[in-house]
């Protein structure tokens, strides 16, 4: 049983730009390719850890502008050099609260349109690759 409850408030940015106040989702997966190591004569699988792999995938708010969600995701779009910094709640690190910093993350595609009427304008975007790094220091 849970001894504790953690009410999502993420922080979001993509380089430089913020965009925690855009963002309605994001999942972080992070880990590392599985490499068999299984020789002959063994009695099992074996396995090691390969490369990071990493994949951040963004639900957000569309909009246009100068530094909006538009704008910030036609800038990164098909460059491999991506970094993106993601906190689970507020920007201060603690045990209780890792930053994650995703580096040469890679944003294949975007759809800078998608519009419903009368509903929200909403993005969809999922970065691959790249390395990770967790971070608690305050």
């Amino acid at each position: 049983m849970a001894t504790t409850t953690f009410l999502s408030n993420a922080t979001v940015a993509i380089g430089a730009v913020d965009v925690s106040d855009q963002c309605q989702s994001v999942t972080l997966t992070t880990g590392f390719d599985q490499l068999e190591t299984t020789a002959m004569g063994s009695n099992g699988r074996s396995y090691t850890k390969g490369l990071q792999a990493v994949e951040v995938t963004l639900t957000m708010f569309n909009s246009y502008g100068a530094g909006e969600i538009e704008a910030t995701l036609a800038d990164v779009v098909g460059d491999d050099a991506v970094t993106l910094v993601i906190s689970p709640s507020g920007t201060s690190e603690s045990a209780t609260n890792p930053e994650y910093t995703i580096t040469g993350a890679f944003l294949a595609s975007f759809t800078p349109l998608s519009s419903t009427v009368g509903e929200l304008s909403m993005v969809d975007v999922t970065f691959t690759g790249g390395t990770f790094a967790r971070d608690i220091t305050p």
